[in-house]
Parts: structure tokens; sequence; C-alpha cells
């Protein structure tokens, strides 16, 4: 279930195309009067003649399009379309008002047109404040309580349908979505994204571009800016970096396989030590410039300076007696 929130300035475009529309159904209607032989004219003038009643208000239409998929179409009868409008929009306080439902079958998703009067039976006006944060509440909790399927995600919208800032911000959410994939770091990323006509910029802590310290991104196409969570929750900038962090290979040195093993120096008749017992490595052959050159080096010099002491030793000994 998918609520899609809209304001207008005239009844008579709005109930024309959702009245007008081919097969379009009339299902449920409350404060405007029906004609068998031209329900658009009479409807509109029934909300015309109510919003007169608050001549100021420049947006007295509201129309809501609540759409659903179709994996739930067999369970959405008339009548549990007209159950869940009604308690949608309970909830939305679009109450003690003029309202026609209207239902539409030019597409595979079963949906419906609430169009009804922002200016109520008693002349107030129905608030719009938050209203598109709070048709997201509302859908989640009919969704919820009636077991409606839920979206799969962006991929499966059908994206030739989509028009202004809706079909920029899906255009942006394909972009980022292959960019990242083929990114292995930022400068990677914003050239795949300029390809496509997009831009991003940053938001730095307490909007100091000299911070090193990021808090948010945005992307710009066609003059349209989106945060990066309005275009996808994953789209943060702190879930892009991590994500281009992954990307980033990692660069590893393979030490060569070895075992070291200490000795104790056996001295022979000639009171040299034996140094070449101390260093003995594994690794499928002898110590060689091709194994471990450091290692044989470190070696040699031990044998030259045991020898140097041994022969010192020698003569001292010599001395004494």
């Amino acid at each position: 279930m998918i609520g899609k929130v809209m304001k207008g300035k005239t009844f008579k475009g709005c109930v024309g195309y959702v009245l007008g529309k081919e097969a379009a159904k009339l299902l449920d209607a409350d404060g405007v009067l029906l004609d068998s032989d031209n329900n658009i004219n009479s409807i509109t003038n029934s909300f015309n003649t109510q919003r007169l009643m608050k001549p100021n208000i420049k947006h007295p239409v509201g129309h809501i399009s609540l759409s659903y998929l179709p994996d739930d179409k067999k369970r959405l009868t008339d009548g549990a379309m007209v159950t869940l409008a009604r308690e949608y929009m309970q909830n939305m306080g679009i109450t003690d008002t003029q309202y026609i439902l209207v239902r539409h079958f030019d597409n595979e998703n079963p949906h419906v047109h609430l169009v009804y009067n922002r200016i109520d039976n008693n002349g107030r006006v129905i608030s719009d404040k938050n209203d598109r944060y709070r048709n997201e509440a509302v859908c989640k909790k009919l969704k919820d309580k009636y077991g409606l399927t839920y979206g799969k995600g962006k991929s499966n919208v059908k994206q030739h349908r989509l028009r202004g800032k809706d079909k920029t911000k899906y255009q942006i959410h394909t972009a980022v979505k292959n960019a990242l994939s083929k990114s292995k770091n930022w400068s990677d990323f914003e050239k795949l994204l300029n390809q496509k006509g997009i831009s991003l910029s940053f938001k730095y802590k307490s909007n100091d571009k000299s911070s090193d310290v990021i808090q948010g991104i945005s992307f710009t196409k066609d003059d349209i800016t989106f945060k990066g969570s309005e275009v996808d929750r994953s789209f943060s900038y702190s879930k892009l970096d991590a994500k281009l962090s992954q990307n980033t290979p990692q660069v590893t040195v393979k030490q060569p396989q070895e075992t070291v093993n200490v000795q104790q120096a056996q001295e022979d008749h000639s009171g040299q030590s034996n140094m070449s017992s101390l260093f003995s490595f594994t690794g499928g052959g002898s110590v060689g410039r091709g194994d471990d050159y450091e290692e044989e080096q470190f070696a040699k010099r031990m044998q030259y300076e045991q020898k140097k002491i041994n022969r010192k030793n020698k003569r001292k000994k010599g001395r004494s007696i």
C-alpha cells in the first residue's frame, strides 16, 4: 500500500481526471450530489459550493492515490478498497468533509483515487501539516494490520511511468547504485555520477567547509536536489563511505613461512661455536637469495663475529700459559 499525496486549486480538472478514465468506477462518496447523466459536473459543483466557506484557501483540493501490489489483487475487492480508504482517511484526519473514492484499472496495480474537500462541512480547513510523513506512517500501519504485501525495493518500480521529481529521484537511485558497484573510492564514484549528469555535495559539521568532518551528502540532477537518505536509506554519507571502503582492495604482503630454532651453541675441541646450528628454515630448500637473503647475511655476520671472539680468547689463553 502506497499513498501519494497531492493538492490542487480547482476541482473540475481533478474530478474530471478520476471519473473520466476508461472503466473508472465510483466506489464511495459522501456529501456530494450524484447525477446519473453527468456525475463530473454535479460532484464538481458540490465541491465548489462548500469551498466558498473559505474562498481565500488557494489549494482546497485534496487528492490522494492509494496503490497496492499485484500480489494482493485477489484480496482487494471493491468493498475491501472502501474499508481501507475510510480507515486511511480516519487516521489522516480527513473527516467530516465531502469526498469521492474512484477505482481505476489502467495498470496492474490495484489502486483508487480519493478526492476530498479540504474545507470541511463546518467551514474549517483540514490541515496538511506533515501530511507526507503522516501518510507513510498510516500506510505502514494499515499494511501491518491487514498483512498487505511490502514492496521489494526501488529496483522493481516501473520508472517509465514516473514524472517530475519522482522520475529524477529514481534516475539518481539507479545511477548511484551502479556507480557504487564499480567504484573503489570517492573519486571513482563522483566521476561515474558526473557522466550521468549528477553532481554531489557534502554537508560539513557546523556548515564549515574548512572542517574535515562530513555529516551528510546530497545529489543534484536537472537542478533538483535530494539528500542521500531521501533517495534511499542506504545512501547516507556514512553508509556510502563504508561501502566504498569495502570496495577498496586491501594490499597485503605475504611473508615467507619460516621457523627459527634457537639452540645452545656446542663448543668443539677447538673452542669454536657451530653458529650455523642457530638457524634452521623450513620452506622446501636451503637458505639462499631466493628464500631469505637477509637472514642468510645476518647468519654470516654472526659467524664472523664469533670467530673474532674465539681468536681473541685463544690469544689471551696463550699469553696466560
